[in-house]
C-alpha cells in the first residue's frame, strides 16, 4: 500500500460494546458513577490540603500532586467513553485519537513516577524519622514532584517520536484510544517503535514498581523491629492497602505494555485497562487520604469554618 493511501486514515472506529448492546447501559452507569466519585474524592483531597495548613507536609503535597494526576487521567479517557458509550459506530478524528492517547501514557507515567516518590517519604519518614524534616524539605520536595512530572514529559516524547505515522486500518476493539490498540493500525513495521516503547515502560512501570517494593520491604523490616504491637498492626495495615492499589495499577499496566503484543486487541485488554484508568483513580483517594485521621479532621475544620462564618 502506498504512503498515498496511508493517509486517508483520518479518523478511527472505536469498537466498545457495540457487540455486545444488552450491556452498554449498566457499563454507562458505572463508568459515570465511577468518575463523579473520582472527581469529588480527588477534588475534596485538593482542595483539603490546598485550605488547610496542618496538612502543608510533604506527605500531602505528594497527595495532592496525586489526586490532581488522578482527576486528569479520568477526564481524559471517561467523558470520551461516555460521550460514544451507546454510539453504533462511534468515531473520533485520527489527530484527537492520537492526542487523547498521549496524554493518557503522559498522565499515567507521572502517576507511577509520583507513586515511587510517595514510597521513597513513607521510608525516610519511618526509617529516618529524626531527620526527616531535613532530608524531605520544601525544596527537595518540589524537586522530586517536577522530577516525576518532567521525566514524564520527556519518556512520552521519546514515545512520541519514534511512534508510526501512517494508518491502513481505523478500526479499534476499544471503548477510548488505548495507545497500544491505535500503533496496531500502523502500516509499517513497528518493531523499533514496539522496542522503545518496551524500554520506557521498563523505566516508567518496572523500576518504579520494583522501588516501591524494596522500599516497603524495608519499611515493614523497621516496622517489626522497633513498633509495639499495635503500632505495628496499623503501620502494616497502612502499608499493605498502598501496596494494593499499587498492585492494581502496576500489575494491570505491565500486563498492557510489558508483555510482548498481539497483532489485535482483545476483550481482556479492554478489561484490564479499565482497572489502571477508572478503578485506581477512585481508590487512591479512599486508601491514601480519606481514611486518615488527618485529612478527617481537616475536613471537620473546614466544614465547622464555613458553618461559623
Amino acid at each position: 500500500m502506498t504512503e498515498e493511501n496511508d493517509t486517508l486514515v483520518t479518523e478511527i472506529i472505536l469498537v466498545g460494546l457495540s457487540y455486545y448492546p444488552e450491556t452498554q447501559t449498566a457499563f454507562f452507569w458505572a463508568v459515570l458513577i465511577v468518575y463523579i466519585i473520582t472527581l469529588i474524592g480527588n477534588s475534596l483531597i485538593v482542595m483539603l490540603i490546598v485550605v488547610d495548613r496542618q496538612l502543608h507536609t510533604p506527605m500531602y503535597f505528594f497527595l495532592s500532586n496525586l489526586s490532581f494526576v488522578d482527576i486528569c487521567y479520568s477526564s481524559s479517557c471517561a467523558p470520551q467513553v461516555l460521550v460514544r458509550g451507546f454510539a453504533k459506530k462511534a468515531t473520533i478524528s485520527l489527530n484527537s485519537c492520537l492526542a487523547q492517547g498521549y496524554v493518557s501514557i503522559f498522565l499515567g507515567i507521572t502517576e507511577c513516577l509520583l507513586l515511587a516518590v510517595m514510597a521513597y517519604d513513607r521510608f525516610v519518614a519511618i526509617c529516618n524519622p529524626l531527620q526527616y524534616s531535613l532530608i524531605m524539605s520544601g525544596k527537595v520536595c518540589t524537586q522530586l514532584a517536577a522530577f516525576s512530572w518532567v521525566s514524564a514529559l520527556l519518556l512520552t516524547m521519546i514515545r512520541e517520536s519514534v511512534q508510526p505515522k501512517h494508518f491502513c486500518r481505523n478500526v479499534i476493539n476499544h471503548f477510548m484510544c488505548e495507545l497500544q490498540a491505535v500503533l496496531k493500525l500502523a502500516c509499517s513495521h513497528t518493531s523499533f517503535s514496539q522496542l522503545v516503547n518496551l524500554a520506557t515502560a521498563l523505566l516508567a512501570l518496572v523500576a518504579p514498581f520494583i522501588f516501591i517494593v524494596v522500599t516497603y520491604v524495608l519499611i515493614g523490616q523497621v516496622v517489626l523491629h522497633t513498633c509495639s504491637a499495635q503500632g505495628r498492626n496499623k503501620a502494616l495495615s497502612t502499608c499493605s492497602s498502598h501496596l494494593a492499589v499499587v498492585s492494581i495499577f502496576y500489575g494491570t499496566a505491565m500486563s498492557m505494555y510489558v508483555r510482548p503484543q498481539s497483532k489485535s486487541f482483545s476483550d481482556k485488554d479492554k478489561l484490564i485497562s479499565m482497572f489502571y484508568v477508572f478503578i485506581t483513580p477512585v481508590l487512591n483517594p479512599l486508601i491514601y487520604s480519606l481514611r486518615n485521621k488527618d485529612v478527617q479532621g481537616a475536613l471537620k475544620r473546614t466544614i465547622m469554618r464555613r458553618v461559623l462564618h
